[in-house]
């Protein structure tokens, strides 16, 4: 796999998220993990504008490959594997 700029925003109890981190850790994929659950609200809300800019319905998880080459809304195994491949 070639090296890609990852970001994932997630909250920290979405289930969905959850399986989103542990398919990236499995694959040994570097990702910034943000969880806007855990951060104070002026962060979140500047945040929350960069999650509309990929996803305006603002549903986690949000993975952004190479600032928006590829977004992926939800956990899809197949998806962001093949996201990670190409």
């Amino acid at each position: 796999m070639s090296e890609k700029k990852i970001v994932l925003f997630a909250l920290s109890s979405c289930p969905a998220c959850k399986k989103t981190k542990k398919l990236l850790q499995k694959l040994g994929v570097e990702a910034l993990t943000i969880d806007l659950d855990t951060i104070d609200r002026e962060s979140r809300d500047k945040l929350l504008q960069e999650v509309r800019r990929f996803n305006p319905r603002e549903t986690f998880p949000t993975l952004v490959i190479n600032g928006g080459e590829k977004v992926i809304v939800g956990f899809s195994d197949n998806e962001i594997r093949e996201a990670l491949r190409s």
